[in-house]
């Protein structure tokens, strides 16, 4: 079952599918080691790998499993980041979401806003139920945008990962849909 990736719209945001275009910016953010200091995965280093995510994007629309969307403010038509949405299960209503944005856009709220238009998509017309998230639990801004969303920081998972060599424990975060109060700010999709 496809899963169409949406276009949707914030008082400051376009959420976009990915296209061709696109590859220059995405290497650009994950080839940045400071943006990715928390990740689980080293930054790239091959241009390549863009054309490898966005194929991964589209295969992930195609199969059902979820929707990953560029993130562009709508100013200026800026690529500043990108939302997911991933591991959807329609069996249990269930997903998981993840985001990754570039340094200059942190600290305006760019990522809580995105989260939450791509959240509304997702509870209105995915029709979930669980939301989960999970970040390095030195990643404390992540958490905070979670919180703002208003995910629960359920537990702990001890030594799960490796980031840049060390050993790094993530916190594992969950949205209930009948918990879930979004803004009163709407997200419109196209």
């Amino acid at each position: 079952m496809s899963l169409p990736t949406p276009t949707l719209h914030t008082a400051r945001l376009r959420l976009r599918p990915f296209d061709d275009t696109d590859a220059n910016d995405i290497f650009a953010l994950q080839s940045n080691a400071y943006v990715l200091r928390y990740w689980d995965s080293p930054p790239w280093s091959e241009r390549a790998r863009a054309e490898q995510f966005i194929t991964a994007c589209r295969q992930m629309a195609e199969e059902g499993t979820g929707a990953r969307l560029a993130v562009d403010r709508a100013s200026d038509g800026a690529f500043i980041g990108w939302c997911t949405l991933s591991r959807w299960n329609p069996a249990y209503r269930s997903a998981s979401l993840g985001y990754c944005f570039d340094a200059a856009a942190w600290g305006h709220g760019y990522a809580t806003e995105a989260a939450e238009a791509l959240l509304r998509w997702a509870f209105d017309t995915v029709d979930l139920n669980r939301v989960q998230a999970e970040t390095d639990t030195r990643n404390v801004a992540s958490a905070r945008v979670l919180e703002k969303l208003g995910f629960v920081r359920e537990g702990t998972l001890r030594e799960d990962c490796v980031v840049n060599g060390e050993v790094s424990d993530s916190w594992v975060f969950g949205l209930i849909r009948r918990e879930w109060q979004p803004s009163s700010a709407q997200a419109t999709a196209r």
